[in-house]
């Protein structure tokens, strides 16, 4: 993806997670309502509501910017979708320039209808086995969602590279893209963008009912976490102090492609030498 590190590109990319839903409230739910149909409850609507609030007074910057516009992706759950329309109502149609939804961000497959007794103790074997790799029978693995959230990437950079969002310039970077998603999907959606392992995936929290994740541009071309959220926040969400150098790189570099990162190479291997054994002191060859 470093390819696309010099073109335009969308302001901020805002992940949000879902409104409270039924299945928040009362997971015996599933056992007899599919997952994709469990709506959102009056309260997780509210969340939604508020939440489009304070995505439009960001965008809009107080309301004295009046060059932006934002364009949607959404997951085709039910809950989503309803998160979509309350956060919608914030917006003047006129800034809105379009939805789109997409299979592959939509929610962890669980199995089917799900005994409630038996998916929780599923969810206590997956905590010891581990999040990323635990696939529930019938279901899928946290790896799984990282397979399709990665095709999604790849269509989203060939939608931002070819310009495919209507009466949109974002040469100003006046677009903002916003992804309605899932709890897990979204910090998969992280985690594969800033590439990092499955350990410092392990490391973080879902978001919250309706809370959201600002991606936006820093000075070098690269998105970062930093520039809308504290460091105190990203510590709360469960990104280490390399997680988060890493962040406050990507909102102040100068646009370096990953090639020219310095990576911490220390958590793959025990040891490394610091110059190759033929090289005398000075770095010139034996």
């Amino acid at each position: 993806m470093q390819n696309y590190q010099k073109k335009a590109l969308p302001k901020r990319i805002i992940l949000i997670r879902h409104g409270e839903s039924l299945g928040n409230v009362d997971e015996k739910i599933f056992e007899i309502t599919s997952d994709h149909k469990i709506p959102l409850t009056p309260a997780g609507m509210e969340q939604a509501e508020q939440t489009g609030m304070e995505i439009l007074n960001m965008v809009s910057e107080q309301g004295k910017s009046k060059d932006w516009n934002v364009y949607f992706y959404v997951s085709p759950y039910a809950r989503t979708r309803q998160t979509l329309k309350g956060v919608g109502k914030a917006f003047p149609k006129n800034r809105v320039i379009g939805v789109k939804e997409e299979c592959r961000v939509r929610e962890q497959d669980f199995g089917n209808f799900q005994d409630y007794e038996k998916m929780r103790e599923l969810k206590e074997i997956r905590n010891r086995y581990g999040t990323f790799f635990y696939r529930f029978p019938e279901g899928e693995s946290g790896a799984d969602v990282f397979d399709r959230v990665s095709s999604f990437l790849e269509s989203l950079w060939r939608d931002i590279d070819m310009n495919r969002y209507p009466d949109s310039n974002y040469s100003d970077n006046n677009l903002n893209l916003v992804i309605v998603s899932h709890g897990l999907c979204i910090r998969i959606f992280m985690m594969r963008w800033f590439k990092w392992t499955v350990e410092q995936f392990e490391l973080l929290y879902n978001p919250k009912n309706a809370e959201y994740r600002v991606m936006e541009l820093g000075q070098g071309g690269e998105y970062s976490l930093s520039i809308h959220h504290s460091e105190e926040t990203l510590q709360a969400w469960g990104l280490s102090s390399e997680m988060i150098a890493d962040q406050k790189w990507r909102a102040e570099g100068e646009g370096e492609g990953d090639e020219k990162r310095l990576w911490n190479c220390d958590a793959f291997f025990d040891s490394l030498a610091e110059s190759d054994a033929s090289e005398n002191e000075n770095g010139e060859a034996n």
